[in-house]
């Protein structure tokens, strides 16, 4: 498998753009535990496997758990997640799997534990990886 093309050259202002929103998720009180989860989960579920391995790494690096990133694809049939994790989980399989909707329980559990500004940066965190993982799909990045 090669790598289809590289849209940071052939059209670097989109992927600028891009890099916009990773700029910004990285700017927000997001704690860096909620953003290796929310990207290593949406990367699991859209098979991108070049993110999976950034992120499982980066996740390591910045002091999670082997146990937590092996268990993260079983997250409810364990106790490792905390109640805003769970939250966060949930609600990153529901916008990553968005043809089936975001039930309104989800999105009340996850208002409940987070406040609304922390919500609306979980959500455009889960967004941004979306949008990565489907630039490492198509393109056929694949890990080094």
């Amino acid at each position: 498998m090669e790598t289809r093309i590289r849209i940071d050259q052939v059209e670097p202002d989109g992927y600028k753009a891009v890099l916009g929103l990773e700029k910004f998720i990285e700017s927000t009180s997001l704690t860096r535990t909620h953003k290796e989860l929310i990207k290593i989960r949406a990367s699991q579920i859209n098979g991108c496997a070049f993110c999976i391995d950034m992120h499982t790494k980066e996740a390591r690096k910045a002091g999670e758990t082997e146990q937590r990133i092996y268990a993260l694809n079983a997250w409810r049939d364990t106790r490792f997640f905390t109640k805003e994790e769970r939250a966060i989980l949930a609600l990153t399989e529901e916008i990553t799997l968005i043809s089936n909707h975001v039930k309104d329980e989800t999105y009340a559990q996850a208002a409940k534990v987070l406040d609304e500004k922390y919500l609306a940066q979980v959500i455009l965190s889960i967004i941004t990886i979306n949008v990565w993982n489907r630039i490492g799909i198509s393109t056929n990045l694949i890990p080094a």
